[in-house]
């Protein structure tokens, strides 16, 4: 049996006593590696961005005051000097009484103060005539208009996305200092469990929580490493938690953690390092047999083996842990406000997480309705699952029609859908 179940706050307070998550190192990358990398440096811009003063149009760049006297039906003429095209050096210096041709993005020529537009102008052979005033800086962005010289960017700890490595190539960095991505070692147990792709034998089934897990490890910013399914056997399953505290950062394992002869994982746990077993069930609905241990320093999550239960206990307890490995801010999370679809009775004593997926009602209010499972295991529960709320230990019920707080899986596709950030 379980020694004492903790109730939710006490485990992630356990958890957080045992284990001070923080980023495992730095390591330099090239920009290409670097999405969904953490930032461990501050960014100061080396030089300005543009770095020239530089034309947004086409058109011909001139000194402002020589347009000054421009009309529609009595344009202004001025003599044409060459053409400053993109990527080169202004071949000319402009005067007064002169215009250069240039194309949009080339730097502005020595001289010049703003550009007219190509069709505001008209060329005569060597003459333009321009049928409209400008003034100073019309049509040029500066030097430094987007970003001067030792301005800080980027701050450490930022997720570096596709707009962020746009900013980090623009400053010209091939390389960017990031934290390291934890290894996390996923494997599944049991001797019903199938891997995909095999023949499906009588009384088997197809391993999922290998897969989901991986990928919500992937999500959270770690590195899976897969290990495989093993039978509920306890020589084997020792060598490969020996084989994956060698090779990896973390342990994930599904399975063999209730009070049935087979599940062997808790008395494996306590036999590879110190401390050992920190958190031996849980007082929650789904996720009660959640066994969490530290071995030499590296975290181990033993989660329950049906999919549903083992995807929402790591969402609660061992994301927040992957996230601030990697330098990600823990405590957070997508949220939004729904009313729940129908009366809700949660699972007496015991913190109840009620799986929903949302939708809007004729008065465009967004619905939270339970996905109804049956048992923790049901597969359907995982694809259609938007998120889920939870009703605390000490609340008899949610009413029909009563405001919930909803965590979000993912973002769904609703229009107007603001999510409250936690």
């Amino acid at each position: 049996m379980f020694r004492r179940l903790l109730n939710f706050e006490e485990a992630q307070q356990v958890i957080q006593k045992y284990f001070k998550s923080k980023p495992l190192g730095v390591e330099e990358i090239s920009l290409l590696e670097a999405h969904n990398r953490v930032l461990a440096q501050d960014i100061t811009a080396s030089l300005d961005i543009p770095p020239f003063n530089r034309s947004t149009v086409d058109g011909y760049a001139l000194n402002a005051e020589d347009t000054f006297a421009a009309e529609e039906n009595k344009p202004v003429k001025l003599k044409i000097r060459g053409i400053t095209c993109v990527g080169e050096r202004p071949k000319v210096k402009i005067r007064r009484g002169m215009a250069t041709e240039i194309m949009t993005g080339a730097p502005i020529p020595e001289g010049a103060d703003a550009v007219v537009p190509l069709e505001q102008t008209e060329k005569r052979n060597s003459s333009l005539y321009v049928y409209t005033a400008v003034t100073k800086d019309e049509n040029v962005m500066k030097a430094g208009a987007d970003i001067k010289k030792g301005e800080t960017v980027l701050k450490l700890g930022k997720l570096l996305g596709s707009r962020e490595i746009g900013v980090l190539a623009a400053l010209g960095l091939a390389k960017v200092k990031v934290y390291k991505t934890p290894k996390v070692a996923v494997l599944s147990t049991g001797a019903e469990i199938t891997e995909p792709g095999k023949k499906l034998l009588p009384g088997k089934i197809y391993d999922i929580n290998t897969y989901s897990l991986s990928t919500a490890v992937l999500e959270s910013g770690g590195k899976p490493v897969y290990m495989g399914i093993y039978p509920d056997d306890k020589v084997a399953l020792q060598k490969a938690l020996e084989d994956a505290l060698a090779m990896t950062d973390m342990i994930i394992t599904s399975g063999g953690v209730s009070v049935g002869p087979k599940d062997v994982i808790p008395q494996i746990l306590n036999s590879l390092g110190k401390p050992g077993i920190i958190v031996c069930g849980i007082a929650t609905k789904p996720g009660k047999p959640t066994t969490a241990a530290l071995i030499n320093g590296k975290p181990v999550f033993s989660l329950p083996g049906h999919p549903t239960s083992a995807l929402l206990i790591f969402h609660l307890l061992v994301r927040p842990v992957i996230l601030s490995m990697v330098g990600r801010n823990a405590e957070g999370g997508l949220t939004v406000k729904a009313f729940s679809a129908t009366r809700i009775f949660p699972a007496k004593g015991r913190r109840t997480f009620v799986m929903v997926r949302l939708s809007r009602d004729k008065m465009n209010r967004l619905i939270a309705e339970p996905v109804e499972s049956g048992l923790s295991g049901a597969i359907t529960t995982l694809a259609k699952a938007d998120g889920f709320f939870e009703i605390a230990e000490n609340q008899q019920f949610i009413e029909e029609g009563e405001e919930v707080t909803v965590r979000l899986f993912s973002f769904p596709d609703f229009p107007s859908l603001q999510p409250n950030t936690l």
